[in-house]
């Protein structure tokens, strides 16, 4: 299976953002863009990229979901893999303050040389940390679960349940907050990571107050070969009705996930104008996606 893709939902902003993370990080380049027409949202753009060797995809699709942090990106400076890396993480920093807000100062902590958490001017955040060389080599892009609010304290909760889903699945570590510890409590995870499918998470707790919630502006898109695969994940994954729509489904964390076919990308990626339109139209009324019927849509049967 492919790495679990991240998927950011901007208003209109997917190309500019895509083109401005790429020229940050280091091994990023946009993969390919398409244009999804006649959808409840209007003529939207679709974009493929990579940030440091990691898929994501974005969409331009109206103002309805906000980014907040309670899915960041971190990013790992490590020094034996990144040469100079302290400096290009300052760099990459700079650049990400640009008309952005710092939620974490770029300084020394308990965990790290070197560290900063940002909000950049899209509002997708992000987390830079100069990686222990010493320590097992993770990679240079992780996907962070902030479990706040209704949430907190679930964060092992929630990797267990993903390690019991996902079938190519391993944990890695997970620390705790000690006694006397400001604002947390003892015994919430204050760090853990786990893999999914190659593709490695983070999850934290936190009880700071905190005026965000998982939504829709970052899903995880999993990439399926099968209808048997499709059917699988939403039916062990999918946790609200109302929420299921068009290949999305919530969790019982509220984390939005897309189940979609790999067919589909060849399928918009290698049809003619006429055959993509006819794969959309399919798609925007289907809730778990068909694979059949897409296929059927394709070849305009």
């Amino acid at each position: 299976m492919q790495p679990i893709t991240p998927h950011l939902w901007f208003d209109k902003e997917a190309k500019e953002a895509a083109e401005f993370y790429c020229s940050i990080f280091p091994d990023s380049q946009i993969t390919s863009t398409t244009t999804l027409h006649d959808t409840p949202s209007g003529d939207c753009d679709l974009v493929s990229f990579l940030v440091c060797g990691h898929p994501f995809m974005a969409i331009s699709a109206g103002p309805f979901f906000p980014f907040n942090p309670s899915i960041s990106f971190m990013v790992n400076f490590d020094p034996s893999r990144i040469v100079n890396a302290r400096e290009k993480l300052d760099e990459a920093w700079n650049k990400l303050s640009e008309g952005g807000t710092p939620l974490m100062a770029l300084d020394k902590y308990p965990f790290s040389e070197r560290y900063g958490w940002i909000q950049d001017k899209y509002g997708v955040t992000w987390q830079l940390i100069l990686t222990n060389p010493d320590g097992e080599p993770r990679p240079s892009i992780i996907p962070s679960l902030l479990f706040a609010g209704d949430n907190c304290r679930k964060a092992e909760e929630a990797r267990e349940f993903y390690l019991s889903i996902f079938r190519n699945a391993k944990p890695g570590s997970l620390f705790r907050y000690g006694p006397g510890m400001e604002l947390d409590k003892e015994g919430m995870v204050m760090f853990s990571d786990f893999m999914l499918e190659n593709t490695w998470f983070v999850a934290m707790d936190s009880a700071q107050e905190h005026k965000f919630h998982f939504n829709e502006a970052i899903s995880l898109l999993v990439n399926c070969q099968t209808q048997d695969e499709i059917d699988y994940y939403w039916e062990h994954l999918s946790a609200s009705p109302e929420a299921e729509q068009c290949g999305w489904l919530k969790d019982k964390f509220g984390v939005s996930w897309q189940i979609s076919p790999a067919a589909m990308d060849e399928m918009m990626a290698k049809g003619t104008p006429e055959q993509r339109e006819r794969v959309t139209q399919a798609f925007l009324k289907m809730k778990k996606f068909n694979i059949a019927q897409l296929e059927k849509a394709f070849r305009g049967e």
